[in-house]
C-alpha cells in the first residue's frame, strides 16, 4: 500500500485534471493505491459501498453469484478503468465482487470525499456520469448477445474482446480458466472446451493451452456479428 495519491499519480486517472488543487487534496487525501495479487478479493458483492475503485494497472474481473452457487462473470476491466462505478452511486451494496486476474494495482478513493467533490466540480460529476453510463451499456450490450447469440457466436465474440480490448494483438494468452470463461460466456465448462477444440480444428485459431492465435478474422467476425 503506498502512501496518498500525488498530483502525478493523479493525473493518470481519468478526469482528475478537471480537480482544481483543492478538490484534488481533498482526493488526495482520502485516496490510496493497493497492489493486489492475482486471485485476491478487492470488494465482494453484497458488502457496503465505501470506495470508488480504478484500475492503475492490471486485470480485474467482476462475478456475480446467483441462485444455486452459480458464479457469472460479467465483466473484465483492463489498466486505466473505474471498476463498479455504478455502486457509488447506488443505495445498496456491492452488486458484485470484483477480483484480481493477475497482479493489479488499484486506487481506492473513499466515496463520502468523493460525494463532496462531485457536489462542487460540476464537469467531473458530468464525466464521472459518462463513465457510469458507458460501463452500463457494455454490460447490457453483454448480456443482450448472450440472448441472441448461440454459443460459436458468444465464444467467437469473446475471443475478439480479449484480441481487441484486452491485449491488442491476435495472439494473447487467455486469462481466465476454461470455467471461467464459460461462466463469462454463460455456458459450461464442457461446452467451452468443445467449442475451442472446434474453432481450432476450423482453422478458426490456433490454440495451445492458454495461448490462443486468430487466424481467420472473417470467420471470426462473422460469428460474432452473426451469432
Amino acid at each position: 500500500m503506498s502512501d496518498n495519491l500525488t498530483r502525478e499519480d493523479g493525473s493518470r486517472i481519468c478526469f482528475f485534471d478537471l480537480l482544481d488543487e483543492t478538490q484534488f487534496e481533498v482526493l488526495s487525501q482520502a485516496s490510496l493505491a493497493v497492489n493486489y495479487r492475482a486471485g485476491e478479493l478487492i470488494f465482494r458483492q453484497g458488502t457496503p459501498v465505501s470506495h470508488m475503485f480504478y484500475l492503475k494497472k492490471g486485470l480485474v474481473k467482476i462475478s456475480k453469484e446467483v441462485r444455486n452457487d452459480r458464479v457469472i462473470i460479467l465483466d473484465v476491466f483492463v489498466s486505466d478503468s473505474f471498476i463498479g462505478l455504478p455502486s457509488v452511486f447506488g443505495e445498496g451494496p456491492y452488486e458484485y465482487s470484483a477480483i484480481a486476474v493477475e497482479d493489479s494495482e488499484v486506487v481506492m478513493t473513499g466515496v463520502a470525499d468523493l460525494k463532496d467533490v462531485i457536489s462542487s466540480n460540476g464537469l467531473f460529476a458530468v464525466r464521472l456520469l459518462e463513465q457510469m453510463s458507458n460501463e452500463g451499456f457494455r454490460m447490457l450490450t453483454k448480456f443482450t448477445n448472450h440472448l441472441q447469440k448461440q454459443l460459436p457466436g458468444r465464444v467467437a465474440e469473446m475471443l475478439l474482446f480479449f484480441s481487441k480490448e484486452i491485449f491488442g494483438s491476435d495472439v494473447f494468452d487467455l486469462p481466465l480458466s476454461r470455467r471461467e470463461l464459460a461462466d463469462f460466456t454463460g455456458t459450461t465448462k464442457e461446452s467451452m472446451i468443445r467449442t475451442l477444440a472446434e474453432f481450432r480444428h476450423d482453422r478458426i485459431i490456433k490454440l495451445d493451452g492458454k495461448k490462443v492465435e486468430i487466424i481467420s478474422h472473417d470467420i471470426i467476425n462473422a460469428l460474432s456479428r452473426l451469432g
